[in-house]
């Protein structure tokens, strides 16, 4: 049963005396950065406001950003550094109140990432253990394998955009293959021009530049939606037209997303499609390999950890390993995380910066059952 004596203070306590400083980001945010991230659909599940200056503020939606946005205006920024924190975020997610209790931690600058990866999936671990959650379902993926494949297949910007979105979302699967690269009908011929240009630029500046022409044009809503959901309606119908990709391709993508099973498995697989498909994997499976090692040194049974390469998380900022947990009789994660290396860089940093987390649900967990 769930140790009902802990608190999420408890936790977060816990982290604090394992070297995770706790920190306490703003409860109000800036609402761009979130969409810039997630895309303006995200939008929906946020609480928007506006401060007297106009601009759109959200109430924190998850925790990850907000601490990254801290370490970046402190003193710690580009260095190493590990936080801990524990408090509310505000989501709207059906059939569930808006509002919930995350604590978590997030590590920056370690570049040892598959001793990193390792310690985070590790301490999530030993977190619902201690809250009587023993042997929970391990769910684990790896970003940074499918840019990897991605890459070695050298795929058009336009496939390759319409493969990370479903990726990230987790509709991306040897079911699904046909139906994301399918579309789902074309776009408005009169703003078929438009949406080409689109194409291949990253969401923040194609948002940016559907905004820029519509300031031009003095146009600031439309219909009721404003020039930001403008702009992502745009960016909704570039990626909507059918695309290519060579049998081949198809093939060799397909092979990939099949593979799951236990970490050791799933490495000699991936091995073996490389080989037979002359991908070079060499790189991204050190790191795999290396952490499955360093996970096994921290006690974790890597037998019970189940890998698919088709699984990713629904945040867009993600570049390596992302996993989550969930108690048997729960259907609804846990814990959720993953490594996001380059997200630093997307909200002001100089360079990139190696970064890996996890947050845990503490309504769920303590409300929860093994």
């Amino acid at each position: 049963m769930v140790n009902s004596r802990l608190s999420a203070e408890d936790l977060v306590a816990r982290f604090a005396r394992l070297g995770y400083a706790r920190v306490e980001p703003p409860v109000l945010q800036p609402a761009d950065i979130f969409l810039d991230q997630s895309g303006e659909n995200f939008r929906r599940r946020m609480f928007v406001t506006t401060d007297s200056e106009g601009r759109e503020m959200a109430l924190r939606p998850e925790f990850t950003i907000p601490v990254v946005r801290l370490y970046l205006a402190g003193d710690d920024a580009g260095a190493l550094a590990q936080y801990s924190y524990c408090g509310r975020v505000f989501r709207m997610q059906a059939g569930e109140s808006g509002e919930f209790v995350q604590a978590g931690i997030e590590s920056f600058g370690r570049t040892d990432t598959a001793a990193t990866d390792a310690e985070i999936v590790a301490l999530a671990l030993e977190a619902l253990n201690e809250f009587g959650v023993h042997d929970p379902d391990i769910h684990l993926g790896d970003m940074g394998l499918f840019n990897a494949v991605m890459e070695a297949l050298a795929l058009p910007d336009a496939v390759l955009r319409r493969l990370k979105r479903a990726f990230a979302s987790g509709r991306l699967t040897v079911d699904t293959l046909d139906q994301v690269l399918g579309g789902q009908g074309q776009a408005d011929a009169s703003h078929a021009g438009l949406s080409a240009a689109l194409v291949g630029l990253d969401p923040a500046t194609a948002r940016n530049l559907v905004e820029d022409m519509l300031k031009i044009a003095r146009i600031s809503t439309v219909g009721g939606r404003t020039s930001a959901e403008i702009a992502d309606r745009f960016l909704r119908q570039a990626g909507q037209a059918e695309v290519t990709l060579p049998d081949q391709a198809r093939a060799v993508l397909a092979a990939y997303l099949a593979i799951s099973g236990e970490p050791d498995e799933v490495s000699d697989l991936l091995r073996a499609l490389s080989v037979d498909e002359g991908l070079d994997l060499a790189a991204v499976l050190a790191v795999f390999d290396e952490r499955t090692g360093f996970l096994a040194a921290r006690g974790v049974d890597v037998s019970k950890i189940r890998v698919a390469t088709a699984f990713g998380r629904d945040l867009d900022y993600y570049t390596g390993m992302v996993f989550e947990m969930r108690a048997s009789s729960e259907s609804r994660s846990l814990v959720g995380g993953g490594r996001y290396d380059r997200l630093a860089q997307s909200l002001g940093a100089t360079h990139p910066v190696p970064a890996v987390g996890c947050s845990i649900w503490m309504d769920r967990l303590i409300g929860s059952t093994p």
